[in-house]
């Protein structure tokens, strides 16, 4: 998570000084599936005009604010988490802070319920383990998306979001909820090559958007070659992964700017039995004990302590 953080600052500056967020525009969303630990990210992000969107498991708990300080004459420390909201039981719901419906084209009725100023109760493990300070309590707010049919004909199962915001009005909820379901998701082959460096990794991603744009400029051209499960699209609504099915019907009509390949031969490459004179770089993993010891392997694993079989 701290690589993510790290990346995404990268970004959020590039932007900034680029021209493309200034002061008072909104905050940047940045949008992630359930996989990404959106508290951890909110924590290090704080300092950059941003909010975090994701999804969360069906099994969570949250808490709700601090309840207000009442004195206690036997004494003790006040309580910093207030009840708890789960997931999986309606009964520590309450009243939802707002609820909107909205009727769409592919997923007919769906119905949003948002609970305001909720967050969950950090232990100081995993990514929380150098945090030498106090926990923090990183307040957001909680939406469950249920929609009334899927396109694939699936049973739609709730959608539980997490949004680094307070406040949402009615408006907001059906903004965020639309936006995670446009998000980015990488169907061109984006994590297929194996990166060896982050300069790479940046060079493929803007490949992979340039593509991307491409398909998109490419639908009035394509014709929906859909599956036989899938339900036809109208050509405004074609996904990039449906033109790119199309390209070879596609090729014949465009131009080629590109003159003819020149017959050669093919060059000799490396002599057979040679080595590869430019390997790949190897990172130590770093393995790190609890006493702050770098790991170091057991002498009864090493390479030539065991003897050799004679029979």
């Amino acid at each position: 998570m701290a690589i993510t953080a790290v990346q995404l600052r990268e970004v959020v500056q590039r932007l900034i000084e680029a021209g493309q967020w200034q002061d008072g525009d909104l905050p940047i969303l940045l949008v992630a599936d359930a996989g990404y630990d959106l508290h951890r990210l909110t924590f290090l992000l704080a300092d950059l005009p941003v909010e975090v969107l994701g999804g969360l498991r069906s099994d969570r708990v949250m808490r709700r604010p601090t309840p207000p300080r009442v004195y206690n004459p036997e004494g003790g420390r006040p309580p910093r988490h207030g009840g708890e909201f789960v997931f999986g039981q309606p009964g520590t719901w309450g009243e939802p802070d707002q609820q909107t419906t909205t009727a769409t084209t592919r997923y007919g009725t769906a119905t949003t319920m948002a609970w305001d100023r909720l967050h969950p109760k950090l232990t100081r493990g995993a990514a929380w383990i150098e945090h030498d300070m106090e926990l923090p309590l990183t307040e957001g707010t909680v939406i469950r998306l249920t929609v009334k049919r899927l396109p694939s004909g699936g049973e739609p199962n709730p959608v539980w979001l997490w949004w680094s915001g307070t406040g949402a009005n009615a408006a907001d909820v059906d903004r965020l909820w639309q936006t995670f379901l446009r998000r980015f998701k990488q169907t061109l082959g984006w994590t297929t090559p194996k990166i060896r460096n982050p300069e790479a990794a940046d060079r493929w991603t803007w490949l992979i958007l340039a593509a991307h744009t491409q398909l998109r400029l490419a639908r009035p051209l394509a014709t929906d070659l859909r599956r036989p499960w899938e339900k036809p699209a109208p050509p405004e609504r074609l996904t990039p992964s449906r033109v790119r099915r199309g390209f070879r019907n596609l090729r014949w009509k465009m131009p080629c700017p590109a003159g003819a390949p020149k017959p050669t031969r093919p060059g000799p490459g490396r002599p057979p039995g040679s080595p590869n004179q430019h390997r790949a770089p190897r990172h130590d993993v770093g393995r790190i004990l609890a006493t702050g010891e770098a790991h170091q392997r057991p002498a009864h694993h090493k390479k030539g302590t065991k003897p050799r079989r004679t029979t």
